[in-house]
C-alpha cells in the first residue's frame, strides 16, 4: 500500500522522481515498476499496472449505455497512459498532464492505498485545508458506514 506525503520538484522537461518509498512498494508488492497515469480531479493518479488491471475488470461491469458511465470512461481512460520509471527513479509527465494538474515546480505525492496522486503543491495545500475543516464530520459518517 502507498502511504504518506512527499514533496518533490518537477524539472522543465516534465521529469519527476517517484518517492523512494513508493518505488520500494512497487517492487515489493507488485514486482514491477510499471505505472498507468491518468487525470483525476485536480491532480494525476498513478496505478501500479496490476491495480489498473483490477480496476479495468471492475469497469467492464459498468453499463456502457448509461450516460454517466460513458462520460466517466471517456474522461478517465482517454487520459490514461503507461509511464515507465527510468534508471534514475523518474517518470516523464507529458505537457497535457502537467497543464491539467498545474504541475510547474513544486509538487506533492500522496499515497492513497493502492495508488498514489500527484498534485501541484499550492493546490494540494488548499485542498488539504478544506479537508481538515470537514474531517471530523466526514470521519463520523465513514465510521457509521463501517460499523465502528
Amino acid at each position: 500500500m502507498f502511504r504518506g506525503r512527499f514533496e518533490h520538484s518537477i524539472d522543465g522537461k516534465g521529469r519527476v522522481s517517484i518517492p523512494a518509498k513508493f518505488r520500494e512498494t512497487l517492487k515489493r508488492e507488485y514486482g514491477s515498476d510499471e505505472l498507468i497515469v491518468t487525470i483525476f480531479d485536480s491532480c494525476l493518479v498513478a496505478y501500479p499496472f496490476a491495480e489498473w488491471q483490477i480496476f479495468e475488470e471492475k469497469m467492464k461491469d459498468f453499463s456502457q449505455l448509461k450516460k454517466e458511465a460513458k462520460s466517466f470512461l471517456r474522461y478517465f481512460y482517454s487520459g490514461a497512459m503507461e509511464c515507465a520509471i527510468d534508471d534514475h527513479g523518474r517518470i516523464l509527465i507529458p505537457p497535457q498532464f502537467r497543464d491539467h494538474a498545474n504541475l510547474n515546480k513544486e509538487i506533492v505525492f500522496l499515497g492513497v492505498m493502492n495508488r498514489f496522486e500527484i498534485w501541484n503543491k499550492d493546490v494540494w495545500e488548499k485542498e488539504f485545508a478544506t479537508y481538515k475543516e470537514t474531517f471530523d464530520e466526514i470521519s463520523e459518517g465513514i465510521a457509521e458506514r463501517m460499523g465502528l
